[in-house]
Order: structure tokens, then C-alpha cells, then sequence
């Protein structure tokens, strides 16, 4: 199989990354593109607008009987639907008026943007553009006896609610639009699919709903042990915030999240981890870098299958030992019997371009030609 040449190869060249996000996965995926990544997009949610809902009109008259001393706007979309829909009951100018009395916190731009457009102006809006950080600002300005509205994202927000709650605040939830499961269950069920079978290196989400939703998919499914195993122990994970990231903390997945709560940020932090951990060695006289699904053998790119990959994986692990057959078995993406070891052994060759690479050790196994590692 032929290589690409050193020269300009991309940091995420060789990887492959799959994303579950509704909004902004576009945007998310031409940045890990632009890096050199492979992506995969497996939708886990989608937007449903509650213009006519009867919750979003409850806490609406709620909040117009009793006013509030604090609004927490979340999102830009959610805060211009709630305005929209005060509006098609009559209650805009009434809803805009109360608005105008209280403190108006923003998450973001874009919920600043929409504050603003609605002819109102923000009190505050975190540098870091995260609830977490919205949450450490009200608490520490001092938030009991106060009533808060809160904006919620399209689920609740339980963590961000009980903090206020517990401090002594009395909290109006502002439901303005949920999040559901994709109208597509398809793609997200192959994403699944493709993480199970070892294709996909890298999974960051960028949202609570979307992260809960995709492992509810893989229970209903019968496969959410063997996904939480791979994000685990294989797969990188990496959230844009630890709202986000909960769902998976619960299950006892590590993340990686980066400092500021940005897509940006989350391309790079996903960037720098993989590069992180991707092993280098010195086999039979060449220089090896492991990739996701590729090695970079003497600067030249080489793609490997996903069961051949696992195979160098497990070689690499402690490079010169010799890894039995039933090891190797276990590594496999999906077990199998010993002869496909000796399949993916074969094709773990001849994707690498060099034989010496491997070595087989009679009747103990395999190992890698190593002479030394390098940093």
C-alpha cells in the first residue's frame, strides 16, 4: 500500500473522529477536517421549538404575576423563541417590560445577541462562555431570597437549578425548546456501530442531551456496555464543558474538556490529546508513529484496518514483548478465533510495507522489532 510523504502531514491525519452534535456540527467537523481528521456524523438530537408549549406559558405568567429579580439567558435561539412566543399570546410588550426591570445574565454571544436585539441590554456574560462559570458568578454575588428565571438549554439544567436552590433562591424554569432524538436514528446508530467496531478515535460532544442521547441509544440497543468500554479504555472523549460532560461522568467515562467552553477550543483540546497519546517507537530500523487508523512509518502515512490497528495497538503496548494469540484474540475489535490473528497479522504487514516489523515468535506469539523508543 502506498504512503503519504511526510511533508505536511496533518496533526490529525490518520484519525478519526465522530460527532453527535445538532447545532454547530458543521462547524465542529471543518475544524477537525482542517486538521486532517476523518469525519463521522451521527446526529443524537434535534431542536423542537415549544412555541404553543403549556409549560413555556406557565412560567411566562408565572414570572409576569410575581417579577423576577434575576434572568439567565442560555442560548441566543431559546431566548428569541420565548420573546416570540410571549408575542403570539399577546404578552410581549408585558414580558419585554418585566425583562427591562431585572438583572439579565447572558452565557454567550449569541444569547447577548438576542438580549440585545430585543431592545435590552446584559448585565453580565462570562469570558469563558459556560453555565459553570454563569453559576460560580450568580453564588458568589449572593443569590438567596432572590427569584431567578432560568432559560433552560432544551433540558433541564438540574445541576445549575439545585446550586441556586440550595443557596436560597426561588427558581422559575423557562422551558423554550427541548431537545429529542434525531428524526434519523440511522446515522447515529452506525456512529455507534463504527465506535464499537474500533473505527472511530475520537467522540467530543458539545452538549448534555446529545452525550445522554447516545448512550440511551446503545441501552435500547443492548450495547451500551460495550460502549461505555470503548469510551473508556479506547476512545477519546472530550466535552465542551462538565454540564456536558455529566452524563458521561456518571457512568464513569473520563473526558478531556477544554479551558474555555468554545468549539474551538474543543477542536484543539481533541487535537492535542490525540496527538498526546499517540505512541512512537523504532522497529527494524524505522521510526513508527501510531495514528487511529494509520501508522506513520518513516514520515510516510500508512492506513491500517481497524482489526490490524488493534493488533499494533496491543504489540505497542510493552514494544519487544511477546504477545501471545490469545492476547492478541482478546484485542480484536471483535474477538474472533486465533486464525484471525493470523489474518490481521498478515494485513498489519503488508499496510505497514515492511514484514521485519513484526516478528513471530514459534509457538509463543507475536512481537514488534523494537530496538529503542523515542520521545
Amino acid at each position: 500500500m502506498t504512503g503519504h510523504s511526510s511533508f505536511g502531514i496533518l496533526p490529525l491525519a490518520g484519525f478519526a473522529v465522530g460527532i453527535t452534535a445538532a447545532r454547530r456540527a458543521d462547524e465542529l467537523g471543518a475544524l477537525l477536517v482542517r486538521k486532517g481528521a476523518t469525519v463521522r456524523y451521527g446526529p443524537a438530537i434535534r431542536i423542537v421549538p415549544l412555541a404553543d408549549d403549556t409549560e413555556l406559558r406557565a412560567a411566562t405568567g408565572t414570572l409576569l404575576e410575581d417579577p423576577v429579580d434575576i434572568v439567565v439567558a442560555t442560548t441566543g435561539i431559546g431566548f428569541r423563541g420565548w420573546i416570540e412566543a410571549a408575542e403570539g399570546w399577546g404578552l410581549g410588550d408585558e414580558l419585554l417590560t418585566q425583562l427591562s426591570k431585572a438583572t439579565l445574565l447572558a452565557r454567550g454571544p449569541k444569547a447577548r445577541g438576542a438580549i440585545r436585539a430585543a431592545a435590552l441590554s446584559e448585565d453580565y456574560s462570562p469570558v469563558s462562555e459556560s453555565n459553570a462559570e454563569l453559576l460560580q458568578y450568580l453564588l458568589e454575588s449572593g443569590v438567596d431570597g432572590k427569584r431567578i428565571a432560568v432559560q433552560l438549554h432544551g433540558e433541564p439544567l438540574p445541576y445549575f437549578v439545585e446550586s441556586l436552590v440550595g443557596a436560597g433562591a426561588r427558581v422559575i424554569e423557562v422551558p423554550v425548546y427541548r431537545w429529542v432524538g434525531p428524526a434519523d436514528p440511522g446515522p447515529l446508530d452506525r456512529l455507534i456501530d463504527a465506535v464499537l467496531d474500533g473505527s472511530i478515535d475520537a467522540m467530543p460532544f458539545t452538549s448534555a442531551p446529545a452525550a445522554a442521547s447516545t448512550l440511551a441509544m446503545a441501552k435500547r440497543t443492548g450495547r451500551q456496555a460495550a460502549l461505555v468500554n470503548a469510551l473508556t479504555h479506547r476512545v477519546l472523549v472530550a466535552c465542551v464543558g462538565p454540564i456536558t460532560a455529566a452524563p458521561l461522568a456518571a457512568l464513569g467515562i473520563p473526558t478531556v474538556q477544554p479551558d474555555r467552553s468554545r468549539i474551538g477550543a474543543l477542536a484543539r483540546t481533541v487535537a492535542e490529546a490525540l496527538v498526546a497519546r499517540s505512541p512512537r517507537l523504532c522497529a527494524a530500523g524505522r521510526k513508527i508513529e501510531l495514528r487511529g487508523q494509520a501508522a506513520i512509518v518513516d514520515g510516510q502515512l500508512r492506513e491500517v484496518a481497524p482489526a490490524p490497528m488493534a493488533v499494533l495497538r496491543a504489540l505497542a503496548a510493552e514494544p519487544g514483548r511477546v504477545v501471545s494469540r490469545r492476547e492478541l484474540t482478546a484485542a480484536l475489535p471483535s474477538g474472533g478465533e486465533e486464525h484471525a490473528v493470523e489474518t490481521a497479522i498478515g494485513r498489519l504487514r503488508t499496510s505497514l510495507g515492511e514484514s521485519k516489523l513484526v516478528q513471530t515468535v514459534v509457538k509463543r506469539g507475536y512481537r514488534l522489532a523494537v530496538e529503542r523508543s523515542t520521545a
